[in-house]
This record gives C-alpha cells, sequence and structure tokens, in this order.
C-alpha cells in the first residue's frame, strides 16, 4: 500500500489506486511490522492494513515497530507497547532506542543502561552514553573513556580509549591520542593507532587515511590497496569508488580499476547499476564499466528502485528502465520513487499517484 494526501488529509491506497484506509489522518507512516503509525487531533496511535485502530490515538509521539514493539511517548515519558497497545515497558524513560539484539538502550537523569524486552533492566543506567549492540558487544562511556561490555553488562574491552565504535566483522574502530585503530573482541589491537581516519569493515576491507591519502587495510591491519587516493567509499557488491585529482572510478578489491576515473561523480552500485556524472550530464554503468544509459540527462537522477529510476531533462522527469527504454514519459514537474508499484508524480501543483506502465490510478488533486 502507499501513503497518499489530499487537502491535507491522508490515508492508504493499494496498486490499483482504490482506497483502502480512508484520507481522514493528519499524517501517516508506512506500514512496519504489519502496523501503521498515525495522527489525528495531536495524538498518535496504530491502525492495521484494513484501517482498523488497533493501538488507540493517544500518545504525544510514537516511533515504528521493531522485533514487536513501539516506542511512545506522552507527557515527556517514554516506554513500550506491544502490537495489541498493551504497555509492556512503563512510560517512565526520558528516551528509549529501538530494539538491537534483544535489547534497548533506555535513558533516565542523564544516565544510561539497557532494557530487555519485558522492561527489565538487564544493564543498570551507570554510564554516561551507550550504542546499540553490534555482534554482541556495545560501546558504552564513563568519565570520558570509552570500551564495549556485552548483554550481561560485564565489561569486555576497559573503558580506556576515546573512542570507541560498533563492531563490523569481529572488529571496531578505536580512537587514543586522536589516531585510530582496530581491535578485536578480546580488546587485543590487532590495527595500531596510525591512522587519521578508518571506516568499518566492509566485505572484508577497510578504508583508512593518512597524511590525507586513502586506501585500504585487510582484517590483519596489511594494505591491500596503497593509500594514493583523494577519497575512497567502502566496498558495495565487490567495487568501491574512488577518486583522484577530482575524478571519480570504481576499484575492485585487489585495487584494479574497473571504471576508468575520468567522471565528475560517481554513485554506489544498485540493482546491478550505478549513477555517473560528467559535465553536467548524468547516465548508467554496469559493473564492467560499460554504459549502458547513455550520459544524457540533465544533473538529477535515482539510482534503480524496483527495476526504475527516474531521470530529468529540461526541467521535467519520468522514468526509465534497466535497458534506457523510457516507461514514463518526461512529463513531470517532480516524481518520487517506486514503493510497492507506485510513484507520488507532480505537475504543477496538482499531485496524483502512478504505477509502473506510467498510468494515473489515483489523482488529480
Amino acid at each position: 500500500m502507499a501513503r497518499v494526501e489530499k487537502d491535507g488529509k491522508c490515508g492508504f491506497i493499494d496498486k490499483s489506486g482504490k482506497v483502502v484506509v480512508p484520507l481522514e489522518y493528519d499524517c501517516v507512516w508506512d506500514f512496519s511490522d504489519g502496523l501503521a503509525a498515525v495522527k489525528k487531533n495531536g495524538k498518535w496511535g496504530f491502525i492495521d492494513k484494513s484501517g482498523k485502530v488497533v493501538v488507540p490515538l493517544e500518545y504525544d509521539e510514537v516511533g515504528d515497530f521493531s522485533e514487536g514493539l513501539a516506542m511512545v511517548e506522552k507527557d515527556g515519558k517514554w516506554g513500550l507497547i506491544d502490537k495489541s497497545g498493551k504497555v509492556v515497558v512503563p512510560l517512565e524513560y526520558d528516551w528509549i532506542n529501538d530494539f538491537s539484539e534483544g535489547l534497548a538502550k533506555v535513558v533516565r537523569n542523564g544516565k544510561d543502561g539497557y532494557i530487555d524486552n519485558n522492561g527489565n533492566v538487564v544493564v543498570p543506567l551507570e554510564y554516561d552514553y551507550v550504542s546499540d549492540f553490534s555482534e554482541g558487544l556495545a560501546s558504552v562511556k564513563k568519565n570520558s573513556k570509552r570500551g564495549f561490555i556485552d548483554k550481561s553488562g560485564k565489561v569486555i574491552v576497559p573503558l580506556e580509549y576515546d573512542g570507541a565504535y560498533n563492531f563490523s566483522e569481529g572488529l571496531a574502530k578505536v580512537v587514543r591520542n586522536g589516531m585510530m585503530g582496530f581491535i578485536d573482541k578480546n580488546g587485543k589491537v590487532v590495527v595500531p593507532f596510525e591512522y587519521n581516519w578508518v571506516y568499518p569493515f566492509s566485505e572484508g576491507l577497510a578504508a583508512v587515511n593518512k597524511n590525507c591519502k586513502w586506501g585500504f587495510i585487510d582484517n590483519s591491519g596489511k594494505i591491500v590497496i596503497p593509500l594514493g587516493y583523494d577519497y575512497v567509499y567502502d566496498f558495495s557488491e565487490g567495487l568501491a569508488r574512488v577518486k583522484k585529482d577530482g575524478k571519480w572510478g570504481f576499484i575492485d578489491k585487489s585495487g584494479k580499476v574497473v571504471v576508468p576515473l575520468e567522471f565528475d561523480g560517481a554513485y554506489n552500485f544498485s540493482e546491478g547499476l550505478a549513477r555517473m556524472e560528467k559535465n553536467g550530464k548524468i547516465g548508467f554503468i554496469d559493473k564492467s564499466g560499460k554504459v549502458v544509459i547513455p550520459l544524457e540527462y540533465d544533473g538529477a537522477a535515482s539510482n534503480f528502485s524496483e527495476g526504475l529510476a527516474w531521470v530529468s531533462k529540461n526541467g521535467k522527469q519520468g522514468f526509465i528502465d534497466k535497458s534506457g527504454k523510457l516507461v514514463v514519459p518526461l512529463e513531470y514537474d517532480w516524481v518520487d520513487d517506486f514503493s510497492e508499484g507506485l510513484a507520488m508524480v507532480r505537475k504543477g501543483e496538482s499531485r496524483g499517484y502512478i504505477n509502473k506502465q506510467g498510468e494515473l490510478v489515483l489523482g488529480w488533486y
């Protein structure tokens, strides 16, 4: 289903354009875990996909459902409800995060800790800051120093670092005296503190910076791609965007240049294609570097989503498929990405919704 708005009121339609949730709310969110947050007269609650109100509209703020629970706030205090609307965690905290690996961060009187999904405090609220759990451990801060605890609250890595970030692929970025390195889950320093900046490991490699140059290391700390680039992004789908002398391209994990550094802009691959920009024009390449959609569109476009991407030319927008075929004509002043088969479009001040064939299923209003 897709969210729709008309005359300041919101509801939902299905792919045929049929209204399945009447446009009677002041605001609605997308469905998450089968329920959607809705707002009317300043209060929030939740509906199911039939439009039935399953959680009364009585809260000042809410969050999406995650792991069967949702954050709710009333009179400045936060708690958790289940999908029936039952209060599982009393509204007594100054803040609650979404659950991560079975635990949620809670804040009260300036101190952080963790609760389980029954509301039991499993890590006392004694830290100045805590992060979400990742790979079984969480970064915590006390007296300006950081370390890591496990889900029982046991300190696994002593609080001795100036900065500590979530584990990724078994290693965590840590900071000491302004320099960065990596530790393993036992607290052993695997990559020495010799870099000005590092990014988390992704697909077995981590981007590192020293003296304003970027390259990549493996999980032993070995430099596998020399630090010779002006900027890099993480590896995604086996390739990484890199920049040198103002131009962008892609390299593989061996450091081989797969897409020549000749573009003014480059974006991550999505559904097998990547947006590229040169001389103010945008097109798409495949992973071999072949231009599959010519760089002929003006400087605004989206990644591919649900098989289509929106593109612009002469101030008008439409959609192309992965072959470059224009499937929705460039006749709109604004379009949104497709979601569940529908996209919002605008002509002048009028809005509507189209399907992937370009047919108007709801509009104009």
